[in-house]
């Protein structure tokens, strides 16, 4: 609307500069249609067109337009007259429109329990061109974020992929896009606004939490509570509820007051709090609509001292907890007094846990697998680890040579073993080199421990030194060889070879 269309022009032989033209649509079918204005600088008649165009509806407009010189000279008013007429025909192209509905927006009422895939309503839309393509149809996600509503794109029908709930959402706004299937740039909105309709599908319940308690005092058929009740359902009719006791209790009632509101009352007279603190009532909820829907809320009524009034002082049960004359406070210390009683015995017991007996052997090194050491022996009771046994080792059997570890350790030294030695050199050399050291060590303790040779055995030609292994008294043994073994050896020699002698002379 609005836009030019095209541009006549009329010629005047006067070319005066006050020639001055207007032009004018006088006759035709299109004269609603179309408007024609005089362009000044160019003297054309510009023509706009006046309403929207439709291809489909018509296609060709005849106009009568007359064109008139309004500035005329009166000398040629004998010429006259000073106009001329023309007729045009505008023929309307065919564009490529979007489709269009068949409704500004569509409203769909459903109920709430209607099943999964229900179809709720249906949308229209064709193509105005005159080829009239299919139609395309589709749902904006952006105004379906559940996705509870689907759409058949070749029908436009609308159903529902998931469970309605009108409690959670009243309404739905939905926007359906309709496309040309051969141009999808041509596209067209529609709203489709959907209602759900109330399905009475929820329980009435208690409108709040009632902190309900009876009195010791109380007399039969007193007030206690008065209750109300709502449901999220909403019924043509308005809500109604009906109030009632789940079972008959002995000691409270129920009074419905027909105005969706229920008095709790006693039935007897006098309540203790030492023979019951708290009791539970079921109450029965229902409302009148259809289906009828009931639930059942369980009030909590506590048992209460109270004044002569009627009003709350305590609801406590620590007369039932403590004897007669004790109070809180001497409640406290005397628990103070026991828990302090247990962490004494706890301390005790965990100090006397840490005594420990002292070790035999005090060194880091438990050595009790090599030598068996007794109290008695060494420098004295204590001294168990003064002799060395490792020193002493089968050379054959040694391993790693090994330090004393009761004073800074020395250079041993370790014997050389040449068995085909017939003077047993190195036994001597042996015993010599640790007589010596002894002799100038005034830091190494007596030997005067038992001490067992790892040389003595089977592979000494001293055999064994030992009583114990010997089966045979001394007198049995013969001692010359001790003769061959230096002068140091004479004296023993002596002692034990001599007496054989000194019976054989006798």
């Amino acid at each position: 609307v609005g836009t030019a269309i095209g541009s006549i022009k009329a010629s005047d032989a006067d070319t005066g500069r006050n020639a001055e033209l207007e032009y004018r649509i006088i006759d035709g079918d299109g004269r609603d249609m179309f408007d024609i204005v005089t362009q000044k600088n160019t003297q054309e008649g510009i023509i706009t067109v006046r309403k929207p165009l439709d291809y489909e509806n018509r296609r060709l407009y005849t106009l009568k337009i007359e064109a008139e010189n309004l500035y005329v000279d009166p000398r040629f008013y004998y010429l006259g007259p000073f106009k001329d007429t023309t007729t045009v025909k505008i023929s309307v192209e065919d564009v490529d429109e979007p489709p269009i509905f068949s409704r500004s927006s569509y409203l769909f009422e459903i109920h709430e329990d209607i099943e999964v895939g229900t179809i709720i309503g249906t949308v229209m839309a064709r193509d105005p061109d005159s080829a009239a393509g299919p139609i395309r149809f589709a749902l904006d996600r952006h105004t379906d974020l559940d996705r509870i509503f689907n759409i058949h794109s070749g029908n436009g029908s609308i159903y529902t992929s998931k469970m309605l709930d009108r409690e959670i959402s009243l309404w739905h706004n939905l926007s359906v896009i309709a496309s040309e299937i051969n141009n999808p740039k041509e596209t067209t909105r529609v709203s489709v606004y959907v209602r759900i309709l109330d399905v009475n599908d929820n329980a009435p319940q208690f409108a709040v939490f009632y902190d309900t308690f009876v009195c010791e005092n109380a007399r039969a058929g007193q007030l206690i509570q008065t209750i109300s009740a709502i449901d999220k359902d909403d019924p043509l009719g308005g809500q109604k509820f009906f109030f009632s006791l789940a079972a008959v209790n002995p000691n409270f009632t129920v009074q419905d007051n027909e105005d969706n509101t229920a008095r709790i009352l006693t039935r007897r007279n006098g309540f203790s709090r030492h023979e019951k603190s708290t009791y539970l009532l079921p109450v029965v909820i229902s409302d009148n609509d259809y289906p009828i829907q009931s639930s059942t809320g369980t009030l909590t009524i506590r048992v209460c001292a109270c004044d002569s009034q009627g009003n709350m002082q305590s609801c406590n049960a620590e007369a039932l907890l403590l004897p007669a004359g004790l109070s809180t406070g001497a409640l406290i210390a005397i628990l103070l007094c026991i828990i302090i009683l247990l962490v004494i015995v706890v301390l005790f017991a965990a100090l006397k846990r840490q005594r420990k007996k002292e070790p035999l052997i005090l060194s880091k090194e438990d050595i009790r697998d090599n030598i068996v050491s007794y109290n008695d022996e060494g420098g004295g009771e204590e001294d168990t680890q003064a002799f060395d046994i490792g020193t002493l080792r089968n050379p054959a059997a040694i391993e790693d040579k090994k330090l004393r570890r009761d004073i800074i350790p020395e250079t041993l030294f370790i014997p050389r073993r040449t068995p085909s030695a017939p003077d047993n050199t190195d036994v001597r050399d042996f015993i010599n080199q640790r007589l010596k050291e002894h002799d100038h060590d005034p830091s190494a303790p007596p030997y005067d421990s038992l001490a067992t040779y790892a040389y003595e055995g089977n592979d000494s030609i001293a055999e064994s030194l030992s009583s114990l292994e010997s089966g045979t008294t001394e007198g049995d043994q013969n001692y010359d060889y001790l003769k061959e073994w230096g002068p140091r050896f004479n004296k023993l020699a002596e002692m034990y070879g001599g007496g054989e002698s000194d019976k054989d002379t006798s």
